[in-house]
């Protein structure tokens, strides 16, 4: 079984750019305001695509927005 956490700080750095709102960012992104929502509240995990797409507009490497803690148990 192979438990997997991919946490998010959307939210800091919408914040840290003038107070962006999600649907500021979901423009920004091609993606709606729901799916910034899902991703922000860990519901949803973005392709690998649009998770580029939202650091780029942050102007910050993949992993300044998005962190994988994954851990493996074998049965």
């Amino acid at each position: 079984m192979v438990a997997t956490s991919i946490s998010n700080s959307i939210r800091r750095h919408r914040f840290d750019h003038d107070e962006m709102t999600q649907q500021a960012l979901a423009e920004r992104v091609g993606v709606t305001r729901q799916t910034i929502n899902a991703i922000e509240l860990g519901k949803y995990s973005p392709s690998l695509e649009v998770a580029f797409r939202i650091a780029a507009v942050f102007g910050v490497p993949l992993d300044q927005v998005f962190e994988y803690q994954g851990s493996a148990q074998k049965k």
